[in-house]
């Protein structure tokens, strides 16, 4: 049985062209970057070649890119480095409730050590309006933290409007990319932003390493401390390997993401269209038009999210749900929660996040299959006309 993957937005494939980029490092050229010497020298090379790739993707200059272990890192490293040299000048942080759970707790953290948090609500279509933003602001402000794109829905914020909001309040502005960087355009002055946050396996690099973009001129203080590495803004042993990856991957993403959004959108149409005509009591969730070219997440109403998972598994489809399980409880998609779905209505919700090996037969598969398991489960569900929550239109939601 073919096995198809359709969850690029949890991780993606290590590239080919990254992979045969990556080899030398753990083998021939394994120096460490800081000895003086040739090998040291060589690693050193490496790792600024490929902080001009990164930074050629993002249209930004090389030595405002610090490499980092991870998205998670470059998030915090990004809010907890304001807050610590900024706390002078206030204690104020505004973010909204769809943000990432590198974001979102890192908030919870500092809320702990008496930094005080706004969060902004956002529409049914998970979009952040920057009005709410702007009325948010105090003179204790020192932080504003809106992702660039929703990882859950796709939905694209209105990043450089709130940027611009805060510009103009001289407030700093941080924006977790990890989702959009390598899949649409994503350019830093364009965008406004002061701070931006990369992950690599996102973006057919490999995993453990991150990037975080500081502008020049903006004050940071490093929260990890040791060596003098990354011009003392991030101390530890370069990860070498991981980070000629990175580079690699941002300069194939910067060759071929025009190409491939484009096919990306197309099957992505494809597969949003094909399951809102053949399965009733469904939505998509996220905005229809402002959305990542890969990600299509819907509800299938009266039916839980796990146990079609389940079922698409062992069809050979690996999707993702919206719902978060763990061993203890069971909790709906805070994204959904806070675009106004009912817990139930989140429970029954799919993404499928496509990527570049998806073909059109992959989506024609996941339409044979899907509809079918729906029934079954329909079937057996206690819920299935018994609830007012979901659309009463059979085609109903933001379709």
């Amino acid at each position: 049985m073919k096995r198809i993957y359709l969850d690029y937005a949890a991780t993606t494939p290590t590239h080919p062209e990254v992979m045969k980029a990556m080899l030398p490092y753990f083998t021939d050229s394994f120096g460490n970057p800081s000895s003086i010497h040739s090998f040291g020298q060589e690693a050193r090379d490496a790792i600024e070649k490929a902080r001009n790739q990164v930074a050629t993707l993002i249209g930004a200059k090389d030595d405002e890119i610090v490499f980092t272990g991870s998205g998670t890192e470059a998030d915090n490293f990004a809010l907890k480095g304001v807050v610590s040299a900024k706390q002078d000048k206030g204690n104020h942080i505004i973010t909204s409730p769809i943000e990432h759970h590198a974001v979102l707790e890192t908030c919870k953290f500092l809320e702990k050590q008496g930094f005080s948090v706004t969060y902004v609500p956002v529409d049914g279509y998970g979009m952040v309006d920057p009005s709410d933003v702007k009325k948010a602001i105090t003179n204790k402000t020192i932080l504003i933290s809106i992702m660039h794109a929703n990882n859950e829905v796709g939905t694209i914020e209105p990043v450089a409007e709130i940027a611009n909001i805060a510009r103009e309040s001289e407030i700093y502005f941080h924006t977790d990319a990890v989702q959009g960087v390598g899949h649409i355009p994503v350019d830093v002055d364009n965008l406004n932003v002061d701070l931006l946050s990369i992950s690599g396996h996102k973006l057919y690099g490999p995993k453990g390493i991150g990037a975080l973009y500081i502008r020049k001129g903006t004050r940071v203080s490093p929260f990890m401390h040791g060596g003098g590495q990354e011009k003392g803004k991030r101390a530890s042993t370069e990860n070498v390997p991981a980070i000629v990856g990175l580079g690699k991957a941002t300069e194939i993403a910067y060759r071929e993401m025009p190409e491939e959004a484009q096919k990306l959108t197309a099957l992505r149409d494809q597969l949003i269209e094909g399951i809102l005509k053949s399965i009733e009591y469904t939505q998509l969730n996220g905005h229809p038009q402002r959305r990542l070219p890969n990600n299509a997440n819907v509800s299938i109403n009266y039916v839980e999210g796990e146990s079609m998972l389940l079922n698409l598994d062992l069809a050979g489809i690996c999707a993702s749900t919206g719902s978060a399980c763990s061993s203890e409880e069971l909790e709906p998609s805070h994204v959904l929660v806070a675009m106004g779905l009912p817990h139930l209505q989140a429970h029954s919700s799919l993404r499928f996040s496509l990527g570049k090996w998806t073909t059109d037969e992959d989506i024609n598969q996941v339409l044979n299959v899907l509809p079918g398991i729906v029934s079954k489960l329909r079937a057996m569900s206690p819920l299935i006309g018994t609830s007012t929550n979901f659309p009463t239109n059979p085609t109903g939601g933001n379709s």
